[in-house]
Parts: structure tokens; C-alpha cells; sequence
């Protein structure tokens, strides 16, 4: 299986050009030298091929890659019942907030084709039900709760019909956006890393997370497409090892090198000077840049500050919350702790230990080199810049 994103490169000498493929499996490397139109054509057939989608819509349905069996075995589930995608999205077989986004778009328009009624009243009051449910899936990701209030603007129509076609127009749009906005900003971002980096990364934020081209693993991506040496290296990201299951098996499949190193590591990497950069993506951004991202951001920061390296979040315009003031109104996701003392089902701690399990912290704004966004590059002070970008 030939990866979820191009894991080749091209070149181009001015006459003919040259695809570099990766094999993801044995890492050998090969190339194939052809005129230009015969490599544009083929480059179209491998960009379709290689695509692993994280969710899309196929025939009235929701199929999306189930992310917690990855690495072992990729399983797409096709999704007819719109309380499966809410459950998906609790159980983590979709994560990161701009997938969530999408799918629960999704989730809303395969609820509404699944209501039973000509009477518009009674379709609405059905239709906010259902987004009710989505709504109480996962508190943190802001993605979740624009694409919510986006469906429910989009709920108009002569009749009941109109309303459910032009709901799924409204989630394929929403999708459209997240990819357009991730591409731009890995372009945008890419600028900040130059030849011969190696970067911090921490949980996941590629196209498995965004349903779209990555944020954080995005710009490292882009800055490699532009034929520069990077090098990550990715944290574990403890307790369901996003970092160890799903970055690593992107960036192999990508063909960029990547290290994996358990969270406590990453301290003794920066303090030997062999991290240039840390690169994470993000659940909600306040209005004063304050930055809710997984469980363990926050202490990356500290330490990126103690040894003068940048930390900078990339993360669509979609998951900036302009209703808050700082990331102390950020609700904060409190997980089972079966996570933290159990891993695949098997017990690693004292049987009845107490444990504690939030899913994300905040980062204050002031730990924050950049964001990196579709719109721009923004730097402190982010409040006026935020509010800038808004306007």
C-alpha cells in the first residue's frame, strides 16, 4: 500500500522531469524520468491512488479510516446511522479538531437524511437533536462547534428535500475549506524551516487529523516537497500514543525521516541543541493566542522556552475562538482513565490506582513564537493581531 499522501517528489530540469518514489515499506528509493505531460498525467494517477482518506462521503454514506487500529490495519467503516459518527468521534476513530469539524458536518447531514418527515418544524426540531448530540461528543475541539453552527445556518429550503440536499452541499464545503486552508497554510509555514532542520512534533495534526493536507505535519511536509532536509522527531504522546501509532506511520509513508522518542525525552533532545524547532497543531486558540492543544503542549513550551528554541502552532482560522477572552475558558476534555492505566486492553498500572486523564492543556500565548494560519503568519501582540484577521 503506497502511502496516505504522495510519498514521492518531483524535479524538474527545464526539459524532461523526474518522479523520486519511496517505497514506504523497505524505504528504497527509485526514479522514473519521462517528458512533462507523461509525468503530469502520472503524478494526477498517484496523487488519486495513494490517498487514504481520513472521512469522505460515498454514496449518501460516511466512511472514515479508523484511526485507532492504525498502524496494525487500515479499517474503513462506511457510516449510515448518524449515532455512529457521534460515536466515532467519542471513541477517537476520527480525532484532531479540524476532522472532527468535517465529520460531525458530515454527521449532521446523514442525520437529516434520516429523518422521516415532509413538515418543516418538525425536521428542524429533529435536526437539533441531532446536533445536540454532536455537540456533547468532545468539548474542546472549537472545529466541532463552528461546523454545528455553520449546518444550522444552512438549514434552509423551500422543503424538507431542499433542506437535507443542500445540508450535504454545506459538508462537503466545510471539507473543501479545511482542505484549501491546510494546504495554504503548510505552504505559508514551510518558509519557517530551513535546510537541514530537524523538528519537535508532538500527538498527530497530518491529514489523518485534518481531513485535509496536515498543520503541523503539514508544514513539514511542504518545507520537504520545497526539496529541503527535514528531519522530526515525534513524541510518543501518552496515554493513546498518537505520536508513536499515527505521525510515525504518516511520515514513513511520506518518506521523511522521523525518530520516535517517549514524552519525557524531549528535554534532553533540546538541552544537546539537536531540535531546531517545535511544530504542534491545535484544539481552540483563544482570542488572545492562548492555545488549547493534547495533553503535554504546555510542558514542550516551557522547555522550548528554557533552551531558546521557537514553538509555533499552525492551526486553520476554523479552530480559533474569537467568544473567548483566554484559554482559562477553554473546557478542558476529561478522558476515562482505563487510558492512562491500561494500554490495548492491557492493565500497566495497580489494579484500582486512581488516575488522571485530561486530554489537553493551554499553552499561554506568550510561549507561542508564531501561528501559522491559512490567512498569515501572526505574531505577538496576537490579541491585536487576532482581532485583526477577524476584522
Amino acid at each position: 500500500m503506497w502511502g496516505p499522501r504522495r510519498p514521492y517528489r518531483r524535479r524538474d530540469d527545464g526539459r524532461s522531469k523526474t518522479i523520486r518514489l519511496v517505497c514506504p515499506h523497505c524505504r528504497h528509493r527509485f526514479r522514473i524520468r519521462a517528458e512533462a505531460s507523461f509525468v503530469a498525467v502520472f503524478s494526477t494517477i498517484l496523487d488519486k491512488a495513494m490517498v487514504v482518506e481520513a472521512a469522505e462521503w460515498v454514496d449518501g454514506k460516511l466512511r472514515i479510516l479508523d484511526q485507532s487500529k492504525l498502524p496494525r490495519e487500515q479499517v474503513h467503516e462506511d457510516l449510515a446511522d448518524y449515532r455512529d459518527v457521534v460515536l466515532a468521534i467519542k471513541e477517537m476513530k476520527v480525532r484532531g479538531a479540524p476532522a472532527i469539524g468535517v465529520v460531525a458536518a458530515y454527521g449532521i447531514a446523514l442525520g437529516a437524511s434520516g429523518i422521516d418527515t415532509e413538515n418543516r418544524d418538525e425536521f428542524l426540531d429533529r435536526l437539533n437533536e441531532i446536533m445536540r448530540d454532536f455537540a456533547a461528543s468532545r468539548p474542546t475541539a472549537i472545529n466541532l462547534f463552528h461546523s454545528i453552527t455553520r449546518m444550522k445556518e444552512a438549514a434552509r429550503g423551500d422543503s424538507v428535500a431542499e433542506m437535507k440536499a443542500t445540508l450535504v452541499r454545506a459538508a462537503k464545503q466545510i471539507h473543501r475549506e479545511e482542505v484549501e486552508a491546510t494546504e495554504q497554510l503548510s505552504r505559508l509555514g514551510a518558509g519557517l524551516i530551513k535546510d537541514g532542520f530537524t523538528v519537535l512534533t508532538h500527538c498527530n495534526a497530518g491529514p489523518l487529523a485534518t481531513a485535509g493536507y496536515g498543520t503541523a505535519l503539514g508544514v513539514i511536509r511542504a518545507a520537504s516537497d520545497q526539496g529541503k532536509k527535514v528531519s522530526v522527531l515525534a513524541t510518543e504522546t501518552r496515554p493513546l500514543l498518537q505520536g508513536a501509532r499515527l505521525t510515525t506511520w504518516e511520515l514513513t509513508q511520506d518518506g521523511i525521516p522521523v525518530t520516535l522518542i517517549t514524552d519525557s525525552m524531549a528535554g534532553h533532545f533540546m538541552h544537546r541543541r539537536q531540535i531546531d524547532c517545535v511544530i504542534v497543531g491545535a484544539d481552540r486558540i483563544a482570542a488572545n493566542g492562548d492555545v488549547a492543544n493534547k495533553i503535554g503542549t504546555y510542558t514542550l513550551a516551557v522547555l522550548a522556552r528554557e533552551n531558546s528554541i521557537p514553538l509555533y502552532v499552525a492551526a486553520p482560522t476554523s479552530t480559533i475562538d474569537h467568544s473567548i477572552a483566554s484559554g482559562t475558558e477553554i473546557p478542558i476534555e476529561e478522558r476515562e482513565p482505563e487510558e492512562v492505566t491500561r494500554i490495548n486492553g492491557m492493565p500497566i498500572a495497580t489494579e484500582g490506582i486512581r488516575a488522571a486523564n485530561p486530554s489537553f492543556d493551554v499553552t499561554p500565548h506568550h510561549y507561542v513564537a508564531a501561528l501559522i494560519t491559512e490567512k498569515g503568519i501572526l505574531t505577538e501582540p496576537y490579541a491585536d493581531a487576532l482581532r485583526g484577521m477577524c476584522n
